[in-house]
């Protein structure tokens, strides 16, 4: 079973930014106690249970011995991934596939405008489709548990693990483990370390005196699925693995999968010896008294590590794990009497550690991070504003800033997209890899709500900064995102208004592409975006854009049905048609996600809130639709919905005991519900540009006690 202790401890009170309460005196928050109070417990198995350790770039999910010793056991629940951002692989393309091939013409506007869809024939284009979806996908770099063996000489399974008592402390990086096997006791030490991707583990137990304890290495085949688990251990003949060198304390072992290569460094103390068990299977064979230290480092250079780094992984988790918590923001909700506040709490501080182990790379994150793959590992830009705007919220602006050095990275794959499909500047990718390069999809191709992500990144920089570096840094691609902007809206004649779509797909992703036009909350994306952009031309000197205005002036206004507002303007049966009341009720992300603007009626606005809240399916919505919601619900000023958003029993808004935000069987978590979380708490306790109240999204009903500091406003 598991659960979760409350370690309250004397702790340093970190002086840091104002404090904002309800009704707490104004004494700093006990950073140290806040977080150890929501340590991770575990007393037995569960498959969903296992906790990660990680970098924000390299992650590595255990189970209950600290390791990955039983990967199968877990596959189907929380998967003990080995995972980097720079860990992908292709297989060889045997039958040279263009992507040109996954190209299908669309007769929309009154001309053709090609995207890259999944064709179901002929065959060679379906292929074609499906080997560019498939490819790259991210690695599962390896399995590193210990093999245990009984008295009796067979090998221990999960079944033998007895006696579990597992921590997480989140404010030392460490995972402790606790376990007895065949009578004897093991403890384990687990740490991630900081600046490079790699683990230091300390052990100790008489199995390894007796010579029945072996640290185990199993170099999986990629399966090139939608899932992928990592465990998978057939395909033995189509790569290659081998100790590249073995002296003293130390080895390095290599692995080969067609042209990706890359190589695992071990380090150890006391006396030890590496040897090739079989195929794909390599065990370290410690040779000491009752403990054993040692480090593997996952690399793509052939480079031995110089001594066993346990110590120094040790000590680098303490200091950068310490700096996290003290120098980002902080919300504490001790003292509230009501029942959901300890959970809420609880759920604010893992995904913290979540999005900070998986979520902090250069690239922009899968929604299963560096766990396992979804969606053959590849990241959605879409949910980037979900994996990424918290950061700037929590004082973290650093992180959001990394990963858009890749949109410049990949800027000229988005110009190449805009450009054939006829349009100006760069068109944002939906489902891509670190090279930017498109994945083919019959939905993702249409989505477009990804296209506006960047100036909302940039405009948080710019407010955090406010200074001309940080407008020279960004302001091409700015202005390129509001090229294809302006490009994309099409000047309709008849109406005399500017129309997004047809060719679209909301993020609501219930409507036919061919169909669809004027979604209510990309309309409201497209106003915020290009007048924030056209601010960027003013702050740089330049005049307003001419033809920017001229969409601005002109375009479409919020499609409305009597009260309310639709979904798009191209489905009149949003409240009547069962399959629209289905998926993300992204309506409601115009004055949620958004800010208000001279285009929205809040009284309109509160009408489709009510209907949503009152009549929307919610068994069939994703999890950041819950912080979608209660972000609208602080804007319209009802903080009681946005805590019951943010609390609602649904099985989407499940957070494990680990932290994990689980969806279903298929999506054992999702890490863009965690991010999700955070940005409604800060709307909620710091408000929004313009707000005057003091925790706007939390209840005055005397139940609720919050303490704040750092928060940014959100626009």
């Amino acid at each position: 079973m598991l659960h979760f202790s409350v370690l309250l401890r004397s702790a340093l009170c970190v002086p840091l930014f104002a404090i904002f309460h309800t009704s707490f005196a104004q004494t700093k928050i006990n950073r140290k106690a806040l977080v150890e109070r929501h340590t991770v417990v575990n007393t037995g198995f569960d498959s969903l249970g296992a906790v990660s350790v990680g970098n924000g770039a390299f992650a590595f999910t255990v189970d209950v011995t600290g390791l990955q010793s039983f990967p199968d056991a877990y596959a189907n629940g929380m998967p003990l991934g080995t995972q980097s951002e720079w860990g992908w692989h292709s297989f060889t393309d045997t039958s040279n596939y263009r992507f040109e091939e996954s190209l299908r013409d669309y007769d929309l506007n009154g001309r053709k405008i090609s995207y890259g869809v999944q064709i179901k024939e002929p065959a060679r284009k379906k292929n074609a489709g499906d080997w560019f979806r498939q490819n790259p996908h991210r690695l599962q770099l390896g399995s590193l548990g210990f093999e245990l063996v009984k008295k009796d000489g067979t090998i221990g399974t999960i079944n033998d693990i007895k006696d579990i008592r597992q921590t997480l402390n989140m404010w030392t990086g460490e995972v402790k483990s606790h376990f007895v096997f065949d009578g004897e006791a093991v403890d384990v030490s687990t740490f991630s370390h900081q600046k490079e991707d790699a683990i230091s583990v300390d052990v100790k137990s008489k199995l390894i005196l007796e010579g029945r304890l072996f640290v185990k290495l199993q170099l999986p085949y990629p399966t090139g699925g939608f899932l992928d688990a990592g465990n998978y251990t057939g395909q033995k003949n189509k790569h290659k693995s081998f100790i590249q060198s073995d002296a003293g304390n130390t080895a390095v072992i290599a692995h080969q999968l067609d042209t990706t290569s890359y190589f695992i460094s071990c380090s150890w103390n006391n006396t030890g010896s590496v040897e090739q068990k079989e195929p794909h299977v390599f065990l370290l064979r410690p040779i000491a008294p009752n403990a054993f230290k040692f480090t593997c480092r996952f690399s793509q250079n052939n480079e031995k590590m110089n001594g066993e780094q346990y110590a120094q992984t040790k000590a680098n988790n303490a200091t950068t794990w310490q700096s996290f918590w003290t120098k980002g923001a902080a919300v504490d909700f001790a003292g509230s009497t009501d029942p959901r506040a300890k959970e809420l709490e609880r759920r604010v501080i893992l995904s913290q550690w979540l999005t900070a182990i998986q979520c902090r790379g250069k690239y922009p994150p899968q929604e299963t991070g560096l766990t396992y793959n979804s969606w053959f590992g590849k990241p959605h830009l879409e949910m980037h504003w979900w994996h990424a705007i918290h950061f700037a919220l929590w004082n973290r602006t650093d992180a959001l800033e990394k990963q858009m050095q890749w949109y410049d990275d990949v800027a000229e794959e988005a110009r190449k997209i805009a450009a054939r499909q006829g349009f100006k500047g760069a068109r944002w990718q939906k489902m891509t890899d670190p090279a930017g390069k498109e994945a083919p999809s019959s939905v993702g191709a249409f989505i477009l709500w990804q296209q506006p992500h960047y100036i909302y990144f940039a405009e948080l920089v710019y407010r955090k900064r406010h200074d001309a570096a940080t407008i020279n840094k960004y302001k091409q691609l700015v202005f390129e995102t509001a090229e294809f902007m302006a490009s994309f809206a099409h000047y309709d004649k008849a109406t005399n208004r500017y129309i997004l779509g047809k060719g679209l797909i909301p993020a609501q992703e219930r409507f036919k592409a061919e169909e669809t036009f004027n979604p209510t909350y990309e309309l409201a994306y497209w106003d915020w975006a290009l007048n924030v952009a056209q601010q960027w031309r003013v702050r740089s000197g330049l005049p307003r854009n001419k033809q920017w205005d001229d969409v601005l002036k002109q375009l479409s206004q919020l499609p409305v049905q009597g009260d309310k507002y639709l979904a798009t303007e191209s489905a009149t049966d949003s409240y009547t048609n069962p399959e629209f009341k289905t998926d993300h009720p992204s309506v409601l992300g115009a004055f949620g996600m958004l800010p208000g603007s001279k285009m929205l009626d809040t009284t309109l606005m509160q009408n489709t809130f009510n209907w949503v809240w009152n009549n929307w399916s919610w068994n069939d919505t994703w999890g950041w639709d819950f912080p979608m919601t209660a972000m609208t619900a602080t804007r319209l000023g009802q903080p009681e919905k946005a805590i019951d958003a943010l609390l609602m029993p649904i099985k989407t808004n499940t957070y494990l005991t680990n932290g994990h935000n689980y969806q279903d069987d298929r999506l054992r978590l999702y890490l863009p519900g965690n991010g999700g979380l955070l940005a409604a708490i800060a709307i909620m306790c710091a408000g929004y540009e313009g707000s005057k109240a003091v925790n706007p999204g939390i209840p005055k009903n005397g139940k609720w006690k919050v303490k704040w500091e750092g928060l940014e406003k959100m626009f």
